[in-house]
């Protein structure tokens, strides 16, 4: 299967415990479906902001080109041409 490059737009609980507010976020991600972009999705927000699953609403995903990427490591990646493990 090829790795498609998808965008996914949503909310986010910041600072869930004193002063709630939910903040706007995009996301692109690299993933074989769409249920797998969801799931990095929920994995880098929650260890990156130690947010719950229930603090961050997807509204909506789509699958872009690997030229509308804006995210620079994403970008770097797709110029590799072949890695080699030892």
């Amino acid at each position: 299967m090829k790795t498609k490059y998808f965008r996914v737009k949503g909310w986010m609980l910041i600072s869930h415990d004193r002063y709630p507010r939910w903040q706007k976020f995009v996301k692109d991600v690299r993933a074989l479906k769409v249920e797998d972009a969801i799931e990095k999705v929920y994995s880098e927000l929650g260890s990156r902001h130690k947010l719950k699953r229930a603090h961050i609403k997807i509204e909506k995903v789509t699958e872009i080109n690997p030229e509308e990427v804006k995210d620079p490591r994403l970008i770097q990646f797709e110029k590799i041409s072949k890695i080699v493990v030892i």
